[in-house]
């Protein structure tokens, strides 16, 4: 019984004094408030837990999110929904924790407000609602960069995200309005370059039929007209129906039977 009893507690004693560093994560070693320079990647480890402990970081992209106002150039403020994506380089964690401790994440939150105060400032904030947010997180980002490299080396910054921008109402309905009106101007601009165009088409096509008509008259000789009678004539041989021509040898000018009919008529009357 006593066996079993010390076999229990020397079973516990080694569970307790056991880490596990999964993927994804690396251990660092704290023995007596001391780190210990060697990082520990994913696997068991042991330790003296009566001494010691094992302190595990992500070494995973992490994102934080915060809501906050920021500034802009005009004096107004802008609400805005932020994501700062980063990740610990794993053969730094030590360097990070001996200098910022585990509460890194609020340094990293710190080090953004200061950055994002300092590059809002200079943007107005229209431009944080339009194709200028990208450099403002990319000036922002680089800001951040160069102002935690003083305080630790191994956090790897990699975006810094504006999700949600919300303008001062007077300044949103000022904005759609001039949107609006710069679509109207695109679409009117449309209309009228429409109607250009098919002004240019019917010109063309305008100059194109007088360009065939002096084609054909100039291609109508006194030698062409004249063969043209003399088919006009045969033709009218190939009729049986009785017709009056009057002509001058040139041009027939034919007269129905009907019309002499309606000629007769009226001379009558």
């Amino acid at each position: 019984m006593k066996n079993l009893s010390l076999a229990a507690i020397l079973g516990m004693f080694l569970l307790s004094s056991c880490a596990v560093v999964r993927p994804g994560e690396v251990g660092i070693k704290q023995t007596l408030g001391k780190l210990s320079s060697e990082v520990q990647t994913q696997g068991t480890v042991l330790y003296n837990p009566l001494i010691s402990k094992v302190l595990k970081e992500s070494t995973k992209t992490s994102n934080i999110k915060l809501v906050l106002s920021l500034p802009s150039k005009e004096g107004l403020s802008v609400n805005s929904e932020i994501s700062i994506l980063y990740r610990l380089e794993g053969n730094k964690v030590a360097n990070i924790l001996q200098n910022l401790g585990q509460n890194y994440e609020s340094v990293i939150t710190s080090v953004f407000r200061s950055a994002a105060s300092d590059v809002c400032a200079k943007f107005y904030a229209k431009d944080m609602h339009s194709g200028m947010r990208a450099n403002i997180e990319s000036e922002i980002l680089k800001k951040m960069k160069s102002n935690i490299e003083n305080q630790a080396d191994g956090i790897d910054l990699i975006a810094v995200l504006m999700k949600r921008i919300q303008l001062p109402r007077g300044l949103a309905s000022s904005i759609e309005r001039k949107l609006q009106a710069e679509q109207d101007a695109m679409r009117l601009k449309f209309v009228l370059d429409q109607e250009k165009l098919e002004a240019e088409r019917k010109i063309i096509n305008a100059k194109g039929e007088r360009d065939a008509q002096l084609i054909i008259a100039e291609g109508l000789t006194p030698g062409i007209l004249k063969l043209k009678a003399i088919e006009a004539f045969r033709e009218l041989a190939r009729s049986a129906n009785a017709k009056t021509i009057i002509t001058d040898g040139k041009t027939p000018l034919i007269i129905g039977a009907d019309d002499v009919k309606t000629n007769n008529e009226e001379e009558k009357k």
